[in-house]
This record gives structure tokens, sequence and C-alpha cells, in this order.
């Protein structure tokens, strides 16, 4: 699995005894796991046993392990891919058993919550607009600013014939912006795809 330095750094911390006792270690990865499958729990900053751990240094090891673990969910990493990969960043035996025997738990319902997020953003089908022309506002003052009402019709890429409306209002400058993050946006993908 490639990781990022950031995550490497933050698994390297975590792997250090001096940082982290095996038993905070053991309490930090369950609520990782915890963070990442309930939307109740509170996380590794507030349980009462790591508060003695600085906070800075628990987000840090809290980013680096979740990244880590949906990593390997996604990859369906097995038992020597994690090993291999937490053995490079120094964690020892008995942290690498701790952290597969939770992974190990909780890997279907990591599949489950991954599986459930859309792959696909709705993208835009068609776009209509029409200009409209404000004299007055609500409090009887003179306004006298056009503005335009754009219209785009979604289709959700998953589900075949889903279809939503998005509907804004906005300046001429504001359009003329969107316009141009449109454009630079198009040019992105055109030369990504010849790559």
């Amino acid at each position: 699995m490639e990781l990022s330095e950031s995550v490497v750094k933050g698994l390297q911390t975590l792997a250090d005894s001096a940082s982290f006792d095996f038993k905070s270690f053991s309490i930090f990865i369950e609520t990782a796991f915890d963070t990442l499958l309930s939307s109740r729990c509170h996380g590794a900053l507030d349980h009462s046993q790591l508060k003695n751990i600085d906070q800075a240094l628990l987000k840090h090891c809290h980013i680096a392990i979740t990244t880590f673990i949906l990593e390997a969910v996604k990859q369906n990493a097995d038992k020597s891919t994690i090993s291999s990969c937490l053995e490079d960043v120094r964690f020892d035996t008995e942290r690498v058993d701790a952290f597969y025997t939770l992974f190990q738990k909780n890997k279907r319902n990591l599949e489950s919550l991954l599986s459930s997020i859309d792959r696909c953003p709705p993208h835009i089908t068609d776009a209509s607009w029409r200009l409209e022309y404000c004299i007055k506002n609500g409090h009887v003052h003179k306004v006298n600013q056009p503005s335009y009402l754009i219209s785009f019709n979604l289709e959700n890429g998953e589900s075949e014939g889903t279809t939503s409306e998005l509907n804004f209002s906005c300046t001429l400058e504001q359009l003329q912006d969107l316009v141009g993050k449109m454009k630079d946006a198009a040019k992105s993908v055109e030369r990504a795809t010849q790559l």
C-alpha cells in the first residue's frame, strides 16, 4: 500500500512505545475503528485514558490510522500485506496482532460503509437560464439590477433515470466566474485523459 509521508509519520508515532504504551495503543486503535463505524462515537480526543497524550499528536495519529484502515479495506488487504506495512513503520508483533484482530472483527462493517458511499456524483445533463431584472426589493428600495436564474438538470450515475434539478440565481460577475471555472475544469479533464 502506498501511504503519504504524513500517514507514515503518524503510524510511526503510534508504533513508538514512548508515545503510546500498549494499553493506550489498544484503546486508541479500538476508538479509531469505533469512530469510523459509529456517528455517535466521540473519538480518541475525548477518551479519559488518552488525556495525558498531546491533543495534536492524537489528531495526527488518528488521521493516520483511519487512513490506513480505510486504505486496507479498500484494497482488501490480507494479513501479510497489513503486517508488512505496519512492520515497515516500526510496529512490533504485539501491536500488529492487536491491530489485525480488530481489523478482522470490523472488516465487514467497514466494507459495507465504503460500498454505501456513492461512487458517481450527479452530473449535469442539461442547463437552462433566464434573465430577471429586479427593479425593487422587498423593502421598496430601488435595486435596478439584472440577475440570471440558472437551472441544471442532474442525473445520478448509479441508478439510471434518476434525475433532479439544481436551481440558483447569480449576478453577471458570478455567472462569468462560473463559466470560467467550468472551462478550467473541462481543460483539466481533457489534459488528464491525454496522459
